[in-house]
């Protein structure tokens, strides 16, 4: 039996606890859509990411207490997410439902225990010595999906990358997203463009009434 490696690299953390999040975003008619509404949803996200979520061999099956686990630990990652996007506002899709802190932390924490992991150093001929995680005896695959998912969002928690969090401030954008440079100030130039439509009419509107 392969031992699998269960390290994560920070890119793959912020990519992983991103990805994750925005798993709630806007529909395009001025609603919100899930894309992990239903197991069947959760199994095609968690297919795309097999590999970062150690989920490649067995394949999984997504189950409904699988799709509950991920669903609970989202809403923990969106709540941290909001906490540390502060003093700016957090994304409007669950402002109004976010967990405690503490409530989200033992969840994140809980998650990433699921998969006990055991340090392993391999040191190769002409190589540097390498440290990598493995897991502790033989879990379940849903059990190392969760974890994987948990350890991704603690690494980026702890992280350089959080400080650059963002909540999108374009109109009806829901998206967090990490700023990739000093400028910028949407998720994608979408929201940009969007935004900036959105500002030009609202001083058209304000000329008009400003006007005798």
């Amino acid at each position: 039996m392969v031992i699998s490696d269960v390290t994560i690299s920070p890119m793959t953390a912020t990519r992983l606890a991103l990805d994750l999040t925005v798993t709630l975003r806007h529909d395009g008619h001025g609603g919100i859509t899930d894309d992990l509404a239903d197991p069947e949803g959760l199994a095609v996200w968690v297919r795309e990411r097999a590999a970062p979520l150690d989920c490649a061999e067995p394949p999984v099956t997504v189950d409904e207490a699988l799709h509950t686990a991920v669903r609970e630990l989202r809403a923990a990652v969106r709540s941290l997410f909001a906490r540390a996007v502060r003093p700016g506002p957090p994304s409007s899709a669950d402002a109004h439902r976010l967990l405690p802190e503490a409530e989200a932390i033992r969840r994140l924490n809980a998650a990433a225990a699921l998969v006990p992991t055991v340090p392993r150093l391999s040191w190769e001929p002409d190589a540097r010595p390498t440290l990598r995680l493995r897991p502790a005896g033989s879990p379940p695959p849903a059990d190392r999906i969760v974890a994987a998912l948990a350890r991704a969002a603690l690494t980026f928690l702890d992280g350089p990358d959080r400080a650059l969090l963002r909540a999108c401030p374009a109109p009806r954008c829901v998206r967090y997203f990490v700023k990739d440079h000093a400028r910028q100030e949407w998720c994608t130039p979408a929201c940009g463009n969007r935004a900036r439509v959105a500002r030009h009419h609202e001083r058209r509107r304000g000329a008009r009434g400003d006007a005798p």
